[in-house]
């Protein structure tokens, strides 16, 4: 039996006799399905050919694979009130690494953005004690290894505790979903964005796409719901998807004024 990782998308799929003939992850029209074809590998043969980047990003701990693989998201360790929160995930699990996060206090949960991301998700929770997965349960259709782990949550909103909020952004998918933490890693707040809404490679301004590869851009009522969401939450920081593309200070006003110069865009 066999725990096939995509090499293009980095999901890993539920345990079967052979690699699956497809991909749906990758046929959606967000993704796609590399040059080559369809391509699978294992976590096994990931950690001979891999390893796990453990440094800092702005203050936090990121946790991203070197050489890069997939789609390169790092994930992120957050100290909060609710918790010590794994915030996205990755395709390859290490005892190294898993030796770090527990060295610091271990892991309470495991939050991810949206199934782009949810990787090795199983993986890692059960490396960690059987933690929870967090996902919203308007994305349940795109989880590849179900697990009991798994836990779904509804609505625009999942409060984990005073400080914390699992808010549902939309656009990209669904079920996208933004981590507002009130009270950090700095002064006046973060918001982890994932894709929905992602920031761009000036790092003063975030984007808001249906497919990024494929440049399909979001549709305006889907902006404008995620501008609604967003509404009423202060920030002074923006975490995006990987290594570096963060916007520290002054994140509010600069997602607000995205908000606008795409709306004003589409408008044409």
């Amino acid at each position: 039996m066999t725990l096939s990782i995509c090499e293009t998308c980095g999901t890993q799929y539920a345990d079967a006799p052979a690699a699956p003939m497809h991909c749906p992850v990758c046929e959606d029209d967000r993704q796609y399905v590399g040059p080559k074809g369809q391509t699978w590998t294992t976590h096994d043969a990931l950690k001979s050919g891999y390893t796990l980047r453990l440094e800092d990003d702005a203050g936090l701990l990121g946790i991203g694979l070197a050489p890069d693989f997939a789609i390169n998201q790092r994930a992120l360790y957050l100290p909060t009130d609710a918790g010590n929160i794994l915030w996205e995930c990755l395709s390859l699990v290490t005892d190294d690494a898993v030796g770090v996060l527990k060295a610091r206090g271990g892991v309470d949960l495991i939050a991810i953005s949206h199934p782009h991301f949810y990787s090795s998700m199983v993986e890692w929770s059960e490396a960690l004690g059987n933690v929870p997965i967090l996902l919203h349960e308007a994305d349940k259709e795109w989880v590849r290894r179900p697990s009991p782990n798994i836990r779904f949550w509804s609505g625009d909103t999942h409060r984990l505790s005073d400080g914390v909020t699992l808010i549902r952004s939309g656009g990209h998918f669904p079920g996208s979903t933004v981590l507002h933490w009130k009270d950090g890693p700095r002064a006046g707040g973060a918001l982890f964005s994932g894709d929905a809404p992602q920031v761009v490679s000036d790092r003063r301004h975030v984007s808001f796409m249906h497919s990024y590869p494929n440049y399909m851009p979001m549709k305006s009522g889907a902006v404008r719901g995620m501008q609604a969401r967003l509404e009423g939450y202060a920030f002074e920081d923006v975490f995006g998807y990987t290594w570096g593309r963060n916007i520290i200070g002054k994140a509010r006003a600069a997602v607000d004024e995205s908000f606008e110069r795409y709306l004003s865009a589409m408008a044409g």
